[in-house]
Order: C-alpha cells, then sequence, then structure tokens
C-alpha cells in the first residue's frame, strides 16, 4: 500500500554557509536527502550572517525525514559545545 501522506518541505537548522553544509553532509551520511536555501546570497554576502538574522543559509529535509534529522542536529550541536 502506497504511503499517501503529504510530504512537506521542513527547515531543520540555520547557520553559516559552513555550518550547514557540514550538517548537510551529516543528514546525507545518514541517508537523508537535503538540500541548501539561501546558499548563494550567503556566499555573496557573508558578512550579513549571523544565526537568525538574513542571508542565513537553511538546511531543508522532507518531513518524513524529521525525526532522524532531528537526532543527527542535536548529536552536531552536542558535539560543537564540546569543541568550544
Amino acid at each position: 500500500m502506497k504511503d499517501t501522506r503529504e510530504l512537506t518541505p521542513v527547515m531543520v537548522f540555520s547557520g553559516s554557509q559552513w555550518e550547514a553544509g557540514m550538517v548537510k553532509s551529516l543528514l546525507e551520511d545518514a541517508g537523508i536527502e537535503v538540500y541548501l536555501n539561501d546558499e548563494n546570497r550567503a556566499a555573496n554576502i557573508p558578512m550579513i550572517i549571523d544565526s537568525g538574522g538574513f542571508g542565513v543559509v537553511k538546511v531543508i529535509v522532507s518531513s518524513s525525514d524529521l525525526g532522524l534529522a532531528a537526532l543527527v542536529i542535536d548529536e552536531y550541536k552536542k558535539n560543537q559545545k564540546k569543541v568550544h
């Protein structure tokens, strides 16, 4: 039986181009399809990027992958806290 639930894109992370690229790579390694939004604008104007402002790069996944994506991102954030 085919799953008839509607799938929608969901933003799961936003940050600098570097951070978003790292998260994208981790999600892809977990088998999640992912794309970045606003990537070109952030690359062209890096000085306006901050964690929630204009020009941040957003990481987008399907709503069907939201649970696994949240686990991957939580682990990434834990590891970032250990480094800093």
